[in-house]
């Protein structure tokens, strides 16, 4: 979809904003300041998103550090399938 074909507004973006996806609600309220670039709401808006998007809680480094542990033990469990499979590969 190119930007001619979206269809943005401010309701869309807070919506977005409301339900934690702040990166959409961010593109939004840009997409809207291309358009309108004098609209201090608009401004005062994706200033309040961006500075939500770079706090970082508590809450999301435990998320991320979660995810890590859980891609690093896959990442185990998968080097010990690939040397499984080579060594009766091997002993064939």
């Amino acid at each position: 979809m190119s930007k001619d074909d979206v269809f943005y507004t401010r309701t869309m973006a807070k919506v977005y904003a409301d339900q934690g996806n702040l990166s959409k609600a961010a593109e939004i309220y840009r997409y809207l300041l291309e358009c309108e670039p004098e609209r201090q709401d608009l401004m005062d808006s994706l200033s309040e998103i961006e500075r939500k998007l770079n706090e970082k809680s508590p809450d999301d480094l435990i998320k991320l550090f979660s995810r890590w542990v859980d891609l690093l033990l896959k990442y185990h469990n998968v080097q010990k399938l690939m040397r499984f499979r080579n060594y009766f590969r091997d002993s064939k």
